[in-house]
């Protein structure tokens, strides 16, 4: 987290361009330890990013078709079938019928996948729970509100550029 001085006042601008640089520094770390993840599981840094993909959207409870995932990593069909294909191969994931389109699959984790990546993450977890348990619920409350309307904004960002 970037370094706040205690008594110094803070404006609002400031406040935002140091929460830009915390942002900046998390994707970092993030990116980081996704590639040493990769390495460890013998998995390219783009098998990483699907996996990571595919996570998120599951999590979300909306998981992606091969498409969508091609979308989000904007990479050729040919491209995302081989990636799919290593990470069914390397059982991190499987096909699933669509639930309400058997014309289409989605992607999702086998559970040798899940297991690999909670085992990874474990101590992560522990970390951050170590990291965040000086903190009141409320202001948690408040960091989820504010990482929201941040990945908001990157959408909104990612979208621009899509249109441009």
């Amino acid at each position: 987290m970037a370094e706040h001085h205690e008594g110094q006042q803070t404006s609002r601008a400031m406040l935002e361009s140091l929460m830009v640089a915390d942002l900046q520094a998390l994707t970092a770390e993030g990116d980081r330890i996704g590639r040493v993840f990769a390495g460890t599981q013998g998995v390219t840094t783009n098998d990483f990013y699907g996996l990571l993909h595919i996570m998120v959207a599951e999590t979300a409870g909306r998981p992606l078709t091969a498409g969508e995932l091609r979308q989000r990593m904007d990479v050729s069909g040919a491209a995302i079938t081989y990636l799919v294909e290593r990470l069914i191969g390397t059982g991190h994931i499987r096909r699933e019928s669509h639930p309400s389109d058997r014309r289409k699959v989605i992607l999702r984790y086998e559970p040798k996948g899940i297991e690999l990546i909670n085992a990874f993450l474990a101590p992560l977890g522990n970390h951050i729970r170590s990291a965040l348990a000086e903190f009141a619920e409320d202001d948690l409350a408040s960091a989820h509100r504010v990482f929201c309307g941040l990945t908001d904004a990157m959408r909104m960002f990612r979208d621009h550029l899509a249109a441009s």
